[in-house]
């Protein structure tokens, strides 16, 4: 059963392109997106007509098979649909044209096996991965796009999601839960562990780490398939192959684990700020302190992955080798506004060591634009504001030393034991500096509403009216976003 977006739904899909035909702003700003091109407005309609025809098919003739499978297929429209409106895609037009064309070339030439071209979401997540949920829709995560060094790279793993969609891999992989949910294996496994007095927990444990591993085998042979399918679907279009991509993907799990070039508090000093390098060190003893090889976390545990290894991927792709000349580089514009947009969105979500970590990696790669440097106050106003409310700690989001490098781990290090005073003073140093000047209107305008969060006497009637006066000057600024935190 094929298993595609219904019809009203794919003629939104060629709606929500059209929109990616406006243009938006003069050449001065500086900002890499509007406020109206997030999902929850960019995309209502698609989202409306989700709810309204992503109906589940008459799959089984046992009812209790078939409610079990329209319960996980709801749960799919549920996500996608939470996902719109909790302003997880971005409709941004420059990225979205060069992906999708990059999909259009691949479908164009693969007809056999792809009738209609998915419809493609841009996902803002910074986690370099792309991912089919079927019923002929794909994301792309913008974290994918950032670390692709080339065209023909990012192809490759676009051409490795049109495989899961044309084999169906989503939708078999949903039939499949329905149908072990439901079967008799499953249903009489379940009774041992109700009907036992001891251990209840070791055996129902046992049981879904029996149903975890198969599945991860399967997906595993999905995988495979889908390398496969991808390669053709390559040489189709005319694209280059080059496996060695799949040797380079083996890093995209520890993306946090490249270090700094340069000392950490050089950057800082470079903005007027003095770090303590005491803050940088461990203040507790015992086994949290003791030293710590960080290139332990290159040997992580992968057996539960549903992908191959990438270097046997590597090793079973490579007679397919066709890339002979120099590769595509992806435009610098895309690049560099993909990782603008995820340092927003972090900063926006309160990760706010790994935004501050990418800023700093920007600058390794000689980033200079008054937007980093407004970026990186943000990062210290927002860490201020967490401070005051006692939630410094989750603001930070500590990731343990085996996902990440000496630096980053230094960063988070100091962000936790900065002293109070030291992060008020460098919050309102910053909040004084020249760079305001060179920024766009809206940006600078979020001065005043930043000063209320700070100001412990400020009232939340003050705040909410500040913010609601920022979104009413300002309605189509991507910092809107920030603004509807306070002004609800």
């Amino acid at each position: 059963m094929r298993c595609y977006l219904p019809k009203p739904l794919a003629r939104l899909c060629l709606a929500a392109a059209g929109l990616l035909t406006v243009t938006s702003g003069s050449a001065q700003v500086r900002n890499p997106y509007e406020y109206s091109a997030l999902s929850h407005l960019a995309l209502g309609t698609v989202r409306d007509s989700l709810k309204k025809n992503w109906k589940v098919p008459d799959q089984y003739k046992d009812k209790e098979t078939q409610k079990k499978y329209k319960e996980i297929w709801d749960g799919r429209t549920d996500y996608v649909v939470g996902a719109i409106e909790n302003k997880d895609f971005i409709v941004e037009r420059d990225i979205y044209n060069y992906v999708d064309a990059i999909i259009t070339q691949l479908q164009s030439a693969n007809k056999d096996k792809i009738p209609r071209k998915p419809m493609v979401l841009i996902d803002r997540s910074a986690n370099v991965n792309a991912y089919s949920m079927g019923g002929h829709l794909i994301a792309v995560n913008l974290g994918l796009v950032a670390f692709s060094q080339n065209r023909e790279e990012l192809a490759l793993v676009l051409a490795h999601e049109l495989a899961h969609d044309a084999l169906e891999h989503a939708d078999r992989s949903m039939r499949e839960r329905a149908e072990w949910l439901t079967s008799a294996e499953y249903k009489k496994s379940l009774n041992e562990v109700l009907d036992s007095r001891y251990e209840r927990y070791t055996r129902l444990k046992k049981v879904m780490e029996t149903y975890t591993f198969s599945r991860t085998r399967h997906n595993r042979y999905h995988e495979s398939e889908a390398d496969s399918m991808a390669v053709v679907f390559l040489r189709n279009s005319k694209i280059a192959f080059e496996p060695g991509v799949f040797l380079r993907l083996d890093s995209v799990d520890r993306q946090y684990q490249q270090p700094l070039a340069r000392a950490l508090g050089s950057y800082f000093t470079d903005m007027g700020l003095t770090i303590d390098e005491a803050w940088t060190q461990r203040r507790t003893k015992g086994l949290s302190a003791r030293n710590y090889s960080f290139s332990k976390g290159e040997e992580m545990a992968d057996s539960l992955k549903t992908h191959p290894d990438c270097q046997e991927r590597y090793n079973r792709t490579k007679q397919w080798a066709t890339a002979s000349g120099a590769l595509t580089p992806i435009p610098a514009a895309i690049t560099d506004k993909s990782n603008r947009i995820i340092i927003w969105n972090l900063f926006d979500n309160q990760s706010l060591t790994a935004c501050l970590y990418r800023i700093l990696l920007e600058k390794d790669r000689g980033a200079s634009d008054d937007w980093y440097a407004f970026m990186l106050h943000n990062v210290f106003f927002g860490l201020n504001y967490a401070d005051n409310n006692l939630s410094r700690f989750n603001a930070i989001k500590i990731l343990p030393k085996e996902y990440v490098s000496a630096s980053y781990f230094s960063l988070q290090t100091m962000l936790e034991q900065i002293p109070r005073e030291n992060l008020a003073q460098f919050s309102k140093h910053l909040a004084q500096q020249p760079f305001w000047q060179n920024l766009p209107a809206d940006a600078r305008a979020l001065k005043p509403l930043y000063n209320l969060m700070l100001d412990k006497e400020a009232s939340e009637k003050a705040r909410i009216t500040a913010a609601k006066a920022f979104t009413s000057s300002h309605p189509a600024s991507m910092y809107c976003e920030f603004a509807d935190h306070f002004a609800k």
